[in-house]
């Protein structure tokens, strides 16, 4: 009983770590306990103690981390002193402070409408979990088999001497001692851990880091997942988990209550037990990577094969199967772990038909666990981060924990929307894109070939006199050319083969993408490989795992989303696609009953895949006896015009740019790319009547195409140099245009690209410079940009001077290059060019979760790729509705003033610590730059495509 104040030292909540109460010594604490015969006396000085610290009971309970039945303990603990003491573990439901969502927890009743079949079996995703493996077939080539007999042996018999070693010498100073990091885990487990990255390495090889950085991870995450065992927590998630799947069930009515809020209520009435919060620490990346290097280490050693294991050999030896080298990635020399030929034959040779995959990038079989907290939600048991970030950084999840809980319910809710919508496979699109991926790929169709089909490399003897050197420079060219061509078909392959795999593991389920975000708001799927925002072929063979009856215009609007995805009718309304669409019907119709073998006019589309999956939809709905009651699984896309145009366009109140992003009503759809190309053209041909050269070459050959990606990303902070590089490469794939003038004719064009945005968007380079000039001057006065989105999420810039740490292991010593660290001064270049681009994004974000949010309560499946927002056809008015008022509700805020008012109180709320005259001056240049906010109107309608 007496150990209570002494189990809050041992498990003190992550919020505490700054606390006055951790200055109260151990020794303190055992010498109380100690000479006390009386452990109420005890009990009492302790809870003195925390009360003079500020920490209340209820605090104990709510953000201690307790393991099986420490919790209890300390209760009956505190009862001995107050009898009658029940912990209040939830503080009422606060509302988030964000003006944008006052209405959603007020005055809009939730609706919780998802109607997703059934889950699957409870214990499902534990098994994925704990052991998660995608196969179509169990049999082992024998010889391969054989050989990964004697190399586990042999990795097992190594770890356990080189454990024994480490246990038993004294470790130098400059070497991390990783013994205890070796019994975290059964010997067999780390063995297998080893092999599954021998699998997984490409024929290419690897670069020794990223190798081993992989490695460590996996150790780290079975880690933590052994440890929710051992704490008893995983029974106790199972029995919440299942309680809290009756929410989403098919046949729940509708409620008022949000998932994060029913999986807090049940936290509360199965209190008893381990706490669900766990107390996983995150690694330093140092050390992950030092763990993961003394593996390759290990592997690169003991791995080994008889050199006549597949052809005859007259010295028959054994030869290591991996090899360290080095190589050079630019200008820097890196490690690299390469295989050996015998083992890429064998194998490519057995042609294994099993391909094993982490947990956390496979889609879960069931709904994710609601984020109820910066540090839970999204997977069952594997850990994951709510803000993904660069290796080693820690500044955005300290961010977040300093929060108040209530701050983030809008971005937590938005993240549990987007991660709710559950998803099926097209199964008959997916056999057909098998069948072409089996008979050797299709480029055009963006199914890649296998290897085989790579052009060959040329190979002649340096030293062979029959070559003149010119030829053989030329050679040596061409043979550098085609071994990057092998190597890139070989990973599109590979990422083509882990996307199909994963889906027709999945053909027959339905599953789910738990979401995250990064650090400015910008929210992804989890699983990397295989999710909404891969590419065309991905995004074909998903479809909503809900269907819904298309409804009176749902025919319409699938139509409409057909011509979208042609390429086709970009300054035609909306009216005027439908029109085009129902003119082509025939061949609509023709491509989905004869894909293959008919007229073939979906492969000529911009996307493809979706379109043949569109046009599926089409001749099914068209063909059934009332397409109004046809159910519709297939998501439709609104696409924003040049989103990060249309926020400036707002914030600078530009009329003409926000007409040319359809921020203003027009009678046709307006398009900035070739507003822009028609612009820049009319510049073109006045210097051309003027004589330039340049100009005259250029005739004929500006287009949409060729500047819409200078377009796009020139509000994301894309320099002239970067500008002209992307112009350069649209230049070069015309191949009617001369190409000894694409350096001049891509200098000459960014110039007009840039000058053409300039006159259309007068407000946006004014707002673009405050918000250069702000962050330079604060990188300047050694602190990094910090704001807080509309959402109230806390942004900070991770850009630091960069730092070397070295890193010595016995297989290589690794220069580790950080450039998070917070204790090195900012990054002031960095800092002020990031900053208008990420600050946008952050706007982009907070109103694609406002959308979310808002179509949530009006029982729409909603889901995003950022500026793309996607729903069932019926609903596609209701979600364009919305999607506007929260667009004009977000702008209806102070955006820039609030911004200058976060920045004043943070950066210039005392005077300059240095009194230097110069340092003053500028302290008092930011604190006037940061207060003058560029001028902004007013505007009062709204049209968005």
């Amino acid at each position: 009983m007496w150990s209570f104040y002494f189990y809050l030292l041992i498990f003190p909540p992550k919020h505490f770590f700054q606390s006055p109460i951790m200055d109260i010594s151990y020794c303190a604490v055992l010498e109380c306990i100690g000479r006390s015969s009386d452990s109420s006396r005890v009990i009492n000085r302790c809870i003195q103690q925390m009360e003079t610290d500020g920490i209340s009971m209820d605090d104990l309970f709510r953000l201690c981390v307790f393991r099986q039945d420490e919790r209890e303990m300390v209760l009956r603990a505190i009862r001995t002193v107050q009898p009658d003491f029940q912990p209040q573990t939830l503080a009422g439901r606060l509302l988030c402070p964000s003006p944008l969502v006052h209405s959603f927890y007020t005055e809009v009743r939730y609706v919780l409408r998802f109607h997703t079949p059934q889950p699957q079996h409870k214990n499902s995703m534990f098994c994925v979990e704990l052991n998660c493996r995608v196969k179509s077939n169990m049999f082992q080539r024998e010889l391969l088999a054989s050989q990964r007999v004697h190399w586990r042996k042999a990795l097992l018999q190594a770890l356990k001497d080189s454990k024994l070693i480490l246990s038993t010498s004294n470790q130098k100073t400059w070497r991390m001692n990783l013994y205890p990091y070796l019994c975290l885990l059964d010997n067999h487990e780390y063995v297998d851990i080893m092999l599954q990255g021998l699998s997984n390495l490409q024929p290419s090889g690897e670069s020794l880091l990223l190798m081993a950085k992989e490695l460590g991870t996996r150790v780290y995450n079975k880690f933590c997942i052994r440890q929710k065992g051992h704490s008893q927590m995983v029974d106790k998630l199972g029995r919440i988990y299942y309680e809290y799947l009756q929410l989403l069930a098919k046949d729940t009515p509708a409620t008022d209550v949000l998932p994060r809020e029913r999986w807090s209520d049940l936290e509360g009435q199965f209190s008893t037990g381990p706490s669900l919060l766990g107390d996983d620490t995150h690694w330093p990346h140092v050390l992950v990577v030092q763990l993961g290097t003394f593996f390759v280490d290990l592997m690169v050693r003991e791995l080994k094969v008889q050199n006549d294991i597949l052809s005859p050999n007259e010295e028959r030896k054994l030869i290591p199967v991996l090899y360290h080298m080095y190589t050079f990635r630019s200008n820097r020399q890196v490690g690299f772990i390469k295989p050996h030929p015998v083992l890429t034959q064998m194998l490519s040779g057995a042609m294994e038909t099993k391909l094993t995959f982490d947990s956390y990038v496979m889609p879960m079989l069931c709904p994710p666990v609601p984020w109820t907290s910066p540090q839970f939600g999204a997977y069952l048991l594997t850990p994951t981060k709510l803000m993904r970030t660069v290796e080693g950084a820690i500044q955005h999840q300290l961010l977040l924990e300093k929060c108040q809980e209530h701050e983030l319910h809008a971005v937590l809710d938005s993240l549990n929307q987007l991660g709710n919508c559950a998803w099926k496979i097209n199964q008959r699109l997916l056999d057909m894109i098998i069948s072409i991926f089996n008979e050797k790929g299709n480029e055009k169709l963006d199914i890649p070939p296998p290897v085989t089909e790579a052009p060959e490399i040329p190979r002649f003897k340096y030293n062979d006199q029959s070559y003149t050197s010119t030829e053989k420079a030329h050679l040596k060219r061409e043979a550098v050319k085609a071994k990057k061509k092998v190597a890139e078909m070989h990973s599109l392959r590979m990422d083509a083969l882990y996307k199909l795999s994963i889906a027709n593991h999945m053909r027959d389920k339905v599953f789910w993408f738990p979401h995250n975000m990064d650090f400015r708001g910008r929210t992804y799927p989890c699983p990397p490989y295989f999710n909404h925002l891969g590419s065309d072929v991905t995004r074909a063979i998903l479809l909503f795992a809900e269907g819904k009856p298309l409804g009176p215009h749902g025919l319409d609007w699938l139509k409409i989303h057909l011509v979208a995805l042609t390429g086709l009718k970009k300054r035609s309304s909306l009216a005027g696609r439908l029109e085009y669409a129902n003119s082509i019907m025939e061949d609509i119709l023709d491509s989905a009953d004869n894909p293959l073998t008919g007229r073939k006019w979906w492969i000529n589309a911009d996307e493809p895949w979706q379109t043949l999956a569109c046009c599926m939809e089409i001749a099914d709905a068209t063909r059934s006896p009332d397409p109004t009651v046809f159910i519709s699984h297939f998501p439709v896309h609104q696409d924003g015009s040049c989103n990060g145009l249309q926020h400036y366009a707002a914030l600078g109140r530009d009329v003409i740019g926000a007409t040319s992003v359809n921020l203003m009503p027009c009678d046709v759809p307006q398009d900035v790319y070739s507003g822009v190309a028609q612009q820049v053209e009319e510049f073109r041909t006045r210097d051309a009547e003027k004589g330039l050269k340049i100009a005259q070459v250029l005739q004929g050959f500006i287009s949409r195409k060729v500047v819409k990606q200078t377009v796009m990303t020139v509000v994301y902070g894309v320099t002239r140099y970067g500008g002209r590089l992307q112009i350069e490469k649209r230049l070069k794939e015309i191949d009617d245009f001369p190409k000894e003038y694409i350096w001049d004719a891509s200098h000459y064009l960014v110039h007009q690209v840039f000058n053409s945005l300039k006159e259309m968007f007068t407000g946006t380079r004014e707002i673009q410079d405050w918000l250069t000039e702000s962050a330079r001057l604060i990188a300047k006065s050694g602190s990094t940009v910090e704001w807080v989105t509309p959402l109230g999420l806390p942004i900070v810039q991770p850009y630091h001077r960069t730092r070397n740490q070295l890193l010595k292991s016995n297989i290589q010593f690794l220069s580790l290059q950080i450039s998070h660290d917070a204790s090195q001064r900012p990054d002031t270049v960095k800092q002020k060019n990031a900053f208008p681009p990420n600050f946008i994004h952050s706007l982009d974000s907070t109103h694609m979760m406002l959308t979310a949010l808002y179509c949530y309560s009006a029982g729409l499946t909603f889901v995003s790729v950022h500026d793309c927002f996607w729903t069932h056809a019926v609903t596609v008015d209701t979600m364009n509705k919305v999607c506007r008022e929260q667009f004009v509700s977000l702008h209806s805020q102070p955006i820039l003033q609030d911004l200058s008012t976060f920045l004043l109180q943070k950066y210039c709320s005392g005077t300059p610590g240095d009194s230097k005259h110069k340092k003053f001056l500028e302290y008092w240049r930011m604190m006037q730059l940061l207060a003058k906010v560029p001028q902004t109107g007013q505007y009062s309608s709204l049209f968005f495509d």
